[in-house]
């Protein structure tokens, strides 16, 4: 018999089972994914339309009087959505990996799964490629369009309210830009300085254009100083310019004004109104002009924690949901999960208000939660599957 009668390779059976393994657990990858994606929108969409709910009565009463017709408040509502969805994400994880984690333990496909050798690393490996997926398009996507709509929703409010919406400050490389309006008569100045000293709030190099409320030009400002004092800006040896006459020096000057330092400081650009692609930017920014960016620095950390914060809600979802039926106890287990949710949310809300004041600093105020409960649910984990 010729040798090319044999061929050339034997078939080997250990391959062959390597293979239908392989094949085994890409299915059953994909097959979590989809059930694990499919609950997270079920819970995304119903979770927006109860809050869109509950927003509308909100913004109805807060805009009663005003005259804003029912598009109008709900244009402001649709524009706040994102935002809102940002807050709640976490909660809609843990919901989506809760249920999910559910119906295959009532289905009992968690324990064939278990049965074909699947460690629970295994079985949470789709969970969390998810969840960091999610967490991705949050800081990526969802955030630059909730940033985008904040702006618009300002805009609206500012239309219909005035008051607190009244004056903005906006940053560029030239400086920072102040817009004042003057209630009483409408009146609209707005303030450029190069520099501001941040412990005596003292702007540098001002420019001070007047306008009426038609936005006819009045007069210019030059300054080498400006502060607020008691209710007046006050310009220090600069000169003054009108229209059609010389421009007029001046040693001291002050303009009338109803803003106040915390005002200024609260005229900031919201964080929440910056898209995560410009933040970095912005914190140059602020501190090339003097002021602190420990909020924005913090938004920017919490954003780019979001796919680990996400992660740990898994982790959380599998310690209270991965019980099986028979043992009982189940509706407790999944009570505890979403009551230790809520409690992680407000320890979120505590450490995020501690970095905003500047007690912590902005990057242990971000990954704490995250940190927090990735720790306790590989903790829980890695007892529940050595027990």
């Amino acid at each position: 018999m010729s040798v090319e009668a044999f061929p050339d390779k034997l078939s080997n059976p250990f391959e062959k089972k390597r293979s239908k393994q392989t094949s085994f657990s890409s299915i059953l990858f994909f097959y979590i994914l989809k059930r694990f994606s499919f609950a997270f929108i079920g819970f995304f969409i119903g979770l927006l339309g109860l809050i869109y709910l509950i927003t509308l009565v909100e913004v109805a009463d807060d805009l009663e009087g005003t005259g804003a017709s029912f598009w109008v408040i709900s244009q402001i509502v649709l524009y706040r959505l994102p935002e809102l969805a940002e807050e709640i994400m976490p909660f809609m994880v843990l919901f989506a990996a809760m249920a999910t984690f559910w119906r295959l333990n009532k289905s009992s496909e968690l324990i064939i799964i278990k049965a074909s050798g699947t460690s629970v690393w295994g079985i949470l490996l789709p969970f969390a490629v998810g969840a960091t997926l999610i967490g991705v398009f949050a800081f990526s996507v969802l955030n630059p369009l909730s940033a985008a709509l904040h702006t618009k929703n300002r805009e609206i409010m500012q239309e219909y309210k005035g008051g607190e919406y009244n004056n903005s400050l906006n940053l560029s490389e030239s400086g920072l830009w102040l817009r004042q309006l003057n209630n009483q008569d409408d009146s609209l100045l707005t303030i450029h300085a190069k520099t501001l000293n941040q412990q005596t709030f003292e702007l540098s190099d001002v420019m001070v254009l007047a306008l009426d409320k038609n936005e006819k030009f009045t007069g210019r400002y030059d300054s080498q100083t400006a502060s607020l004092d008691d209710g007046f800006w006050v310009l220090k040896n600069g000169w003054y310019s009108r229209p059609g006459k010389q421009p007029e020096p001046f040693e001291t000057h002050k303009i009338p004004t109803e803003l106040t330092l915390q005002k200024v400081q609260d005229s900031f650009a919201n964080p929440k109104a910056i898209s995560f692609w410009q933040l970095r930017y912005y914190i140059d920014l602020l501190q090339t002009a003097g002021f602190t960016a420990d909020k924005h620095r913090l938004q920017f950390h919490r954003q780019i924690s979001k796919p680990a914060l996400f992660l740990s809600m898994v982790l959380l979802a599998a310690i209270f949901s991965m019980r099986h039926h028979r043992k009982g106890g189940v509706g407790k287990m999944i009570l505890y999960g979403v009551l230790t949710g809520f409690l992680l949310f407000f320890l979120s809300n505590f450490v995020i208000a501690l970095g905003q004041s500047g007690k912590i600093p902005a990057y242990i105020a971000a990954w704490t939660p995250a940190a927090v409960s990735m720790m306790l649910g590989l903790t829980m984990l890695l007892h529940l599957e050595d027990g």
